[in-house]
């Protein structure tokens, strides 16, 4: 039997934090705020919220794969990100898909798309649902809406030992791929905060960013070719490990986000499991000394695995908002040898930038889950369940992503940070917090992680909070960053990406979409108009 996930938060319906965690979690948000506690509203039950009546039927040959019962439905009308749930906490969904089809073929995929097509509504593709950027919402004002999910397409269909790859399905999930390699010596190793709720078909289509903090960072970096559907006929790209023939097929639909196409099958690489693994943490005295150090190793390219550098305000229990200390989550892992040179020479830069290893580097199955580190990787991968608690309370915790090259990163760090502090205390009234992480690295920059703390007011709490967002995103292209580094454009970045692609390249990609999906059927809103 199928496991429910929760319509209206992260997660599944079985799960939730537990009493002593949100505790622990509300009191000090409450005393730094210098608040008695919270007025806490209750989760939503699905019939608290009235759905419109689904304006269309499935043709009797889809009714088998189509559904239209109001859970479903609500189920699939929003992401998962902060104004999602505080929509859901609101009992607000004026615009669900009107059917949900689960195709578990290709031929299921073209008899869909060809009833959207003679009826005229549009087709959006659902991945894992994941979604924090609106890339999965319907935009209002269509008359039907089909929303399609290939959760019942999640097979491992090949693994090739020799090249090391493997052809899967794209509506696999993450757990469900590793399951399925458990009896070989392989790995795909791409994780992420949402991997356990995401597929294989929806990291392809948003371009998404593992755990990997170096070499492997995006999904780029696995996909070998790619099958898949459009509106008027399917494709297969060719399986290489590279070439230099014309403009890849592949990049095309790398970051498509169902604008052009369902992606069904993939061949990925794959890499030996991991045999040595080496992690520690590294204490600095300042974010800036930690990020000349994190600079200096991937320029040095010894590619560690896990090479994240977090304010020690935001890594670790009890620090006061007053430190300035950075904590270094440092790790190697290698299927083929030892790693002694590659962590000593890593620390030896450390130490050089005026880092202090919290600990010996510790070796064994999984070192990073020990110690500073251990303790941080327990809470990050906790940190989604946290977000219907906040909307419950009005609390302002949410996070935004760029990336900027090394030579411009001190004065841009700067920057958006008194920018996000400037308006938080504009909108709300009151100060809030903002701490800042770098979770990829490339040798010519850094992704910069934002975390948003605050508190709203509960009257007009989605108002402010799309407002302090706004404002924050609209401020990393203003000033010459990235409006999203691995979560997707969707219809929230939409305007800021609109300002930061050159207007050639969305002519030519407009051209693209005319020719795949004449009627501008797939995803509309999203990356282009139709």
């Amino acid at each position: 039997m199928r496991r429910q996930k929760k319509f209206y938060a992260w997660g599944y319906a079985d799960e939730d934090l537990t009493p002593a965690e949100i505790a622990a979690w509300e009191a000090p948000i409450a005393s730094h705020y210098g608040l008695s506690g919270f007025d806490v509203t209750p989760p939503p039950r699905p019939d608290e919220i009235a759905l419109r009546a689904p304006r269309l039927a499935a043709p009797a040959a889809l009714e088998a794969i189509v559904r239209t019962d109001p859970m479903t439905r609500l189920e699939h009308s929003y992401g998962k990100a902060w104004f999602d749930a505080c929509r859901m906490f609101q009992r607000s969904v004026p615009n669900p898909p009107d059917a949900v089809a689960f195709p578990e073929s290709e031929a299921d995929i073209v008899r869909i798309l060809d009833w959207c097509d003679a009826v005229g509504a549009i087709a959006i593709p659902y991945g894992g649902g994941s979604s924090v950027v609106q890339g999965i919402e319907p935009t209002a004002g269509f008359d039907h809406v089909v929303t399609i999910s290939l959760r019942h397409m999640d097979k491992v269909l090949e693994v090739d030992p020799v090249s090391q790859a493997a052809r899967i399905e794209g509506g696999v999930y993450g757990p469900h791929i590793e399951d399925q390699l458990r009896d070989t010596p392989f790995t795909m190793r791409h994780y992420m905060q949402a991997y356990r709720c995401s597929t294989l078909g929806g990291w392809i289509a948003t371009r998404s960013g593992g755990h990997y903090a170096t070499l492997t960072t995006h999904i780029d970096d696995f996909v070998e070719s790619m099958r898949v559907v459009t509106p008027v006929g399917a494709l297969e790209t060719r399986r290489l490990p590279g070439s230099g023939a014309g403009p890849s097929p592949d990049r095309m639909f790398l970051g498509s986000e169902g604008i052009l196409g369902i992606v069904t099958e993939a061949w990925v690489r794959l890499r030996k499991k991991p045999a040595f693994r080496a992690a520690t943490s590294v204490r600095f005295p300042s974010f800036h000394a930690g990020a000349g150090a994190v600079r200096e190793i991937a320029q040095a390219g010894l590619y560690p695995a896990n090479l994240r550098l977090l304010e020690a305000r935001e890594a670790l229990p009890g620090v006061p908002w007053s430190d300035e200390s950075a904590l270094l989550m440092l790790a190697f892992e290698s299927a083929d040898h030892p790693l002694d040179a590659w962590m000593g020479r890593a620390l030896e830069i450390c130490r050089d930038h005026g880092g202090t290893a919290e600990t010996d580097a510790l070796e064994g199955d999984n070192p990073q889950r020990a110690g500073p580190a251990g303790a941080w990787r327990d809470k990050f991968i906790r940190a989604p369940h946290y977000t219907e608690h906040a909307v419950a309370r009005g609390i302002l915790a949410w996070t935004f992503e760029t990336a900027m090259t090394w030579e411009r990163f001190p004065p841009f760090h700067a920057t958006i940070t008194r920018i996000a502090l400037d308006t938080i205390r504009r909108v709300t009234g009151r100060d809030g917090t903002i701490t800042c992480r770098l979770t990829h690295i490339y040798p010519d920059g850094p992704c910069l992680y934002f975390t948003l703390g605050g508190i709203l007011d509960k009257r007009i709490m989605l108002d402010q909070f799309m407002a302090i967002l706004t404002a924050c995103t609209a401020a990393t292209v203003e000033h010459g960053g990235t409006t999203t580094h691995h979560h997707a454009v969707g219809r929230f970045h939409r305007p800021f990406y609109d300002k930061q692609r050159p207007e050639l390249f969305a002519r030519a990609l407009r051209g693209a979409k005319r020719a795949l999906d004449p009627k501008g059927m797939m995803n509309p809103g999203v990356l282009i108009d139709p």
